[in-house]
């Protein structure tokens, strides 16, 4: 299997995030992606080479412009302000309530307010070199989507910084552009067919769900963590089906804490129903790994062996498949566990 790997990556460093009200190393950290480089390195099945770019033009089609272009600028805006930072986080955020019976608002002109119109919450810093790793990212889903596209049966983008939960409009939950929303509407846009993007991370990726919401060309099944007690903690639940021409077409599998690998393989099938229903001419996973039984974020319990078995339920389904990796937060097993995925996929 080809994976595509792009050290841009590393330009994505910051040193603390901000959760449960404390500063902390982060979790979402280089030595993510470097452990998983290392561990398919090592493994014959797999090929890794260098991404193409694609430039902006991709990102643009899913993100708004002032987006991109608060995340090209920001760091610069707001270091000649603050010099001494080195990790920028919001300190207001631009929440509707702020306005309301009011008209509605705009872009703030000050670099403070602009971080807390363009971001959701505070665990994703912004540092000097983000935005050049944020695009490496988006080259490498893209990239290995071409790969599907021009004849491999499967590819795997080694993307970081990950992206799901990237919002038409907003960064946060450590995304900054939806890797695998940008390659799915990619694929639905050129090729005129659907697109099926399965997200198997522990946290709903609720940005991949807010851009196809009301789209019948892109379908979103996710299986994640019941938001009643998992971030992103207000979306992602059951009922939350899609909307206009995008009515059912959104499929949300919330699950128990201490789901085990039996029920996650169950449930996994039962999305895999609703895949092969809608009839997708390719799939894009969101590979997220923070299933596993000793993440240090989750609360779930499957083990590599579900991993394996996960990847081979997606085999089954027959389809061109895009791997991209979105979280996973053990680092000693993160390794093993993608190649566990990708194995079972057919690697």
């Amino acid at each position: 299997m080809k994976v595509v790997h792009t050290a841009a990556h590393l330009l994505h460093d910051p040193q603390v995030e901000y959760e449960s009200s404390i500063a902390q190393t982060p979790f979402e950290h280089i030595g993510r992606a470097e452990a998983i480089r290392a561990t398919l390195q090592a493994d014959p099945r797999f090929v890794v080479q260098q991404p193409t770019q694609w430039g902006t033009a991709p990102i643009a089609a899913v993100h708004n412009p002032g987006l991109i272009r608060f995340l090209a600028e920001g760091w610069d805006l707001y270091t000649a302000e603050h010099p001494d930072v080195r990790e920028v986080v919001p300190d207001v955020f631009a929440l509707p309530g702020l306005r309301s019976k009011m008209s509605v608002g705009r872009e703030p002109t000050a670099i403070g307010g602009r971080v807390g119109y363009w971001c959701y919450e505070t665990t994703t810093p912004l540092t000097q070199t983000t935005y050049t790793a944020a695009l490496g990212a988006v080259d490498t889903a893209l990239t290995a989507t071409s790969l599907v596209l021009n004849g491999e049966r499967s590819a795997y983008g080694l993307c970081r910084p990950p992206g799901h939960h990237a919002t038409t409009d907003l960064y946060g939950g450590y995304c900054f552009f939806n890797n695998a929303a940008i390659a799915a509407h990619h694929v639905a846009t050129t090729t005129g067919t659907k697109v099926t993007v399965l997200d198997v991370d522990y946290h709903h990726g609720n940005g991949t769900q807010q851009i196809f919401y009301d789209r019948d060309d892109v379908q979103y099944v996710s299986l994640h963590g019941d938001p009643a007690r998992a971030y992103p903690y207000s979306v992602g639940f059951a009922d939350e089906t899609g909307s206009g021409r995008g009515l059912g077409y959104n499929h949300n599998f919330p699950l128990p804490v201490r789901a085990d690998d039996d029920l996650w393989i169950a449930t996994l099938e039962a999305a895999c129903e609703r895949i092969a229903a809608f009839g997708p001419s390719m799939l894009i996973v969101s590979l997220g790994l923070d299933t596993y039984i000793t993440d240090p974020i989750c609360d779930l319990a499957v083990t590599t062996d579900g991993m394996r078995r996960s990847g081979d339920v997606v085999r089954q389904l027959g389809l061109p498949t895009v791997v991209v990796q979105e979280g996973g937060y053990d680092v000693g097993a993160l390794g093993a566990n993608v190649q566990a995925w990708l194995v079972g996929l057919g690697a």
